[in-house]
């Protein structure tokens, strides 16, 4: 939309041209009234002319335009939006859905005869070099609204702070580089067109840039809704973005304001009345100013919104260097969409937040992770913390995940780990009905443990729980830990150890997974969204696949919501089904079936489901963690301190007093809080088992057991 008019003293501008003006346009042939403006003014304009001719010719012929720095938008599965990742707040909009008071408004005050000149104003720049002599310093530009565009291309091209200078720099050079460049783009493009440039590049003051967002920031609406009132508000904060920043200096911007009005009166873009009406209003009485949001801080999901961007930020996919990947995420302007189901996300914070406040005076720490077994899409990730520095309750890692992405070095996982036992054993032909000796105190033989050319030494260990004779199914209820030592011994110590790794298990600072014979009791230090997947991988029928919080990429800016990037799940067998739902039906029987004083009897939710407790012997940490047939949740509970310093005993945690903090006491019922919520209307799913042994779930007609020699278990926590 061309908004050209003639200027009221167009008159006066068709007059002849003094003599001294005359002198100055002939001096502009081959750029010399032009590097007039910029060199010291006792500087002749016949030096400035060879100055001029000799930096022009070794200018390139074109400008270079790069896509703008625009905002990426993060969603959740369902579309809400997480968070917005920007270096500039800026929306593109096309010159339609901006308003014509907008596109008047520059005009008038910037560049008035905008749609008569070809990219520089010489009559604007005669009165500028005159203006300028007479008193001996730069005072007036003369820019046109298509140099000051190239400007603004030139800064948000830099990637350097020396190349941002060198582009704002006043010297000859730079002022020769802005008139070669407009005058070049006035042959490539419309008036429109380069209107439409400037408004979305131009920077309006409180981190908006272009005209979109800033009427958003200021106003509370698009740029197609603005007013004259607001679009010379606008317009008059381009001059000096902080110095006319209205919610900054609000007196100085109704000045400049005013004075834009007047211009645009002068022009006829506005009637006497609607001047008058408008200069009438204060600057602050038109401000309904909206804050956006940046970055994962200041997201209500800043965990796993952190997660999300360092998969993005790790990941060469998304760009060869790191610079390169952080451009694509916070200039690119694309929307992610991410695995994040709102249901699952709420479950999941409010039963770490009501179960242990932020602000506890135990300070100690929950997390939580939930992972879809078919998929590997991180479905939630929550902990008791707030984002942020400095404050109790307060921290910027990420409990859940490991320390690539954001986390820590990890918490021991306690008898978590026996599931890997579980599935060692029966993948090594171990029968479930197997009876073998549990004693309280027990000393294991030295040997090769089942792994080549390799030698154990004697190991001791002791029960928590029970005690007595015990097959796998008992062994696993009542979490008996000679038991597993026993089987781990068994089944093969390496086998048991590769089979946590074939599931995706690894420590949370990325090493290789330790050969110890302490392995099957949780020894070593994993995140709660590790040991989700591994669980996953029982659940999707020995299935792994790899985490992943992000599902899609779509590109709103250049290919129309065109999705760009599309992730896949992937997925490899890393155990075989008979395996894996063989421990899928042993795991049933820790919550529901016939064992009496099994660990995880109070986590039943009415449906298939699996669970195992992790208490370290420490208690440095303490855990819980199970799935259903489409979901699979770990939990930890320990201090984030330091749990072997700041031990799960002789605590109170939210006004209750714990002697000792077991897998069942806090952990279990955040785990059973969680999964309520996030299964809540769903109907109930059972597990397609196909296992070996004669196994079945429990909530399927029980695993058999036969009869033992067991001894009675003692009450467990």
């Amino acid at each position: 939309m061309a908004v050209s008019k003639t200027p009221k003293n167009s008159a006066d501008a068709r007059k002849p041209l003094s003599g001294l003006a005359r002198i100055a346009v002939v001096g502009a042939i081959g750029g010399a009234i032009l590097a007039a403006m910029a060199v010291p003014v006792v500087a002749g304009i016949g030096k400035a002319s060879d100055v001029a001719a000799e930096q022009i010719g070794a200018l390139p012929a074109e400008l270079a335009t790069p896509p703008l720095p625009v905002r990426t938008i993060m969603e959740d599965a369902d579309g809400n939006r997480i968070a917005t990742l920007f270096d500039e707040n800026r929306i593109e909009v096309p010159l339609k859905k901006i308003s014509p008071n907008m596109q008047k408004a520059v005009i008038a005050v910037e560049d008035q005869r905008f749609y008569e000149h070809r990219g520089v104003d010489i009559q604007g720049l005669i009165r500028a070099q005159l203006e300028n002599t007479a008193s001996g310093s730069i005072q007036q530009g003369a820019s046109t609204l298509t140099m000051q565009y190239v400007r603004n291309v030139l800064v948000t091209a830099a990637r350097t702070p020396e190349q941002v200078q060198a582009a704002r720099e006043r010297t000859t050079a730079r002022k020769l580089q802005e008139i070669r460049y407009a005058v070049q783009l006035e042959r490539e493009l419309s008036k429109d067109e380069i209107l439409n440039r400037y408004l979305n590049i131009a920077y309006f003051g409180s981190g908006a840039y272009g005209v979109e967002a800033a009427s958003r920031r200021y106003f509370g609406h698009s740029a197609k809704k603005l007013s004259p009132v607001e679009a010379a508000t606008l317009a008059g904060v381009v001059q000096s973005p902080v110095g006319f920043d209205p919610l900054v200096n609000p007196e100085a911007a109704q000045v400049r304001r005013d004075e834009v009005l007047a211009k645009m009166e002068a022009q006829d873009f506005i009637t006497p009345e609607q001047y008058n009406k408008a200069v009438a209003k204060s600057v602050q009485d038109t401000l309904k100013p909206k804050q956006i949001s940046n970055g994962c801080a200041e997201s209500d999901y800043p965990f796993y919104c952190d997660y999300a961007v360092k998969q993005i930020l790790n990941d060469p996919n998304y760009g060869k260097t790191l610079q390169d990947r952080e451009d694509f995420l916070k200039r690119g302007g694309v929307v992610i969409r991410t695995a994040m189901q709102p249901k699952a996300q709420a479950a999941a914070t409010n039963a770490v937040m009501n179960t242990i406040p932020p602000k506890d005076p135990s300070k100690k720490g929950a997390a939580i992770a939930m992972v879809t077994p078919q998929t590997g899409e991180v479905v939630a990730l929550a902990q008791n913390r707030v984002w942020g520095t400095k404050g109790k309750g307060k921290t910027t890692y990420n409990y859940a995940v490991d320390q690539k992405d954001g986390g820590t070095t990890g918490m021991q996982a306690g008898s978590t780990f026996k599931i890997f036992t579980i599935a060692a054993g029966i993948e090594a032909g171990v029968s479930p009905y197997r009876v073998f000796d549990s004693a309280d105190d027990k000393t294991f033989a030295a040997g090769p443990w089942g792994c080549t050319d390799n030698y154990f030494g004697p190991y001791t260990v002791s029960n928590s729980t029970s005690s007595g004779q015990f097959n796998m199914l008992q062994g696993t209820a009542f979490s008996v830990n000679t038991y597993f030592v026993g089987l781990e011994q068994a089944a093969g110590l390496c086998r048991t150890v590769d089979i946590a790794k074939r599931t995706g298990m690894t420590l949370a600072n990325g090493g290789e997974l330790p050969t110890v014979q302490s392995f099957t009791l949780g020894s070593v230090e994993v995140s709660p969204l590790a040991l989700a997947t591994s669980y996953a991988t029982m659940a999707n029928h020995g299935v792994y696949c790899k985490p992943h919080a992000i599902t899609k990429i779509i590109d709103e800016r250049n290919s129309g919501k065109k999705i760009v990037s599309k992730v896949e799940p992937q997925c490899r067998q890393a155990v075989s089904r008979e395996v894996a739902d063989s421990t899928t039906a042993i795991l049933t029987a820790v919550v529901d079936g016939g064992i009496g004083g099994r660990t995880g009897a109070a986590m039943s939710l009415g449906r298939d489901v699996t669970g195992k407790t992790g208490t370290t012997d420490t208690s440095a940490a303490v855990w819980f963690a199970g799935y259903t047939p489409s979901l699979s949740t770990a939990v930890w509970v320990g201090d984030p301190r330091g749990g072997f310093k700041y031990p799960m005993k002789n605590v109170y945690i939210n006004g209750s007093y714990y002697g000792q903090v077991f897998g069942s006491s806090l952990p279990g019922p955040i785990w059973k809080q969680a999964m309520q919520g996030a299964l809540a209307d769903t109907p109930p799913e059972t597990f397609e088992l196909q296992t070996l042994y004669g196994l079945r779930s429990a909530r399927g007609g029980g695993s058999y057991i036969p009869p033992t020699t067991a001894a009675t278990p003692s009450p467990t926590p």
